[in-house]
């Protein structure tokens, strides 16, 4: 599996506080392990990011990724109610 970043991921990343940079490296390493590991709530998604997947990094804060083979891309991480507004 590679990983990648959009720019809008790393723009959304860069406004992150650094505790919320470092959950998210945590999630990442859980990620890699078990992409299901009930302590990501790891779930597809709807309109508008159809295609997408979801994952927990702490409280109300999300990371949305596409699938495409063996390379997942990091496409948003913000809190819920940005990202579904």
């Amino acid at each position: 599996m590679k990983l990648n970043y959009s720019g809008s991921f790393k723009k959304d990343f860069k406004k992150l506080s650094k505790k919320l940079q470092d959950q998210f490296k945590n999630r990442v390493e859980i990620f890699k392990i078990n992409q299901f590991n009930p302590l990501l709530n790891n779930h597809s998604l709807h309109h508008p990011y159809e295609g997408c997947r979801s994952i927990n990094i702490s409280g109300d804060f999300r990371a949305l990724y596409e699938i495409s083979g063996d390379i997942i891309t990091f496409v948003r991480i913000s809190t819920h109610s940005e990202l579904f507004k």
